[in-house]
């Protein structure tokens, strides 16, 4: 008998808490290096260019696997991941502090606004594959006095997701509806990401 081939490394091109959580409790061990890439001038690039959000979060997503797959042996499979939050047709960024945070808040509250979460893999340097999903979300009209606890609650943490809250915790208690995919919400389509590694023999079919 011929001993099995070994599965490929799994090496996630994404700071991304979430991202590496969601992949850790599907049963997979990733590795995890933070792409070097200036996502700020990247995105003004694309909001120059008229980009659709969808089109930006494949773009992004794309540049920092491409990046990292640079620096790992070809055999490796390398997994980038990017969000947009499309609000009216602009795009939100993670807020740089709890005043940012509170503002975007306020600006989302009692709106409906989309999450565009984009996954692209590349294998032996060359791009071979992607997912893009999105979900709608409708923020409900909190009152100040929520505004402030939660703030209070959750504390820094806020900082680390576009939108200011995240929907797997305390954020839940903003929303009044939500329509898509859970996985898609928190960061990565991440079914469809599954059925990749499948393909690719990371995981059993």
């Amino acid at each position: 008998m011929h001993a099995s081939r070994p599965a490929a490394r799994l090496v996630l091109a994404s700071g991304s808490a979430a991202r590496a959580a969601m992949l850790r409790s599907a049963g997979l061990a990733p590795e995890q290096r933070r792409p070097v890439v200036d996502e700020e001038s990247v995105r003004e690039a694309l909001r120059a260019e008229q980009v659709s959000g969808t089109d930006a979060a494949v773009a992004l997503a794309e540049l920092k696997a491409q990046q990292v797959a640079r620096q790992e042996p070809h055999d490796a499979i390398v997994l980038g991941g990017d969000q947009i939050l499309e609000l009216d047709g602009e795009w939100l960024e993670k807020p740089a502090d709890l005043a940012a945070a509170r503002a975007q808040l306020l600006a989302l509250r009692g709106r409906r606004h989309r999450l565009i979460s984009a996954a692209v893999a590349f294998r032996g340097g060359v791009r071979v594959w992607h997912a893009v999903d999105a979900a709608e979300l409708w923020v409900r009209p909190f009152g100040e006095a929520f505004l402030e606890d939660y703030l209070a609650a959750c504390g820094e943490d806020v900082l680390g997701s576009v939108g200011a809250y995240q929907l797997e915790g305390r954020g839940a208690q903003l929303m009044s509806r939500v329509q898509g995919d859970y996985f898609t919400v928190l960061g990565m389509p991440l079914l469809p990401v599954l059925q990749f590694l499948r393909d690719q023999g990371v995981l059993a079919d």
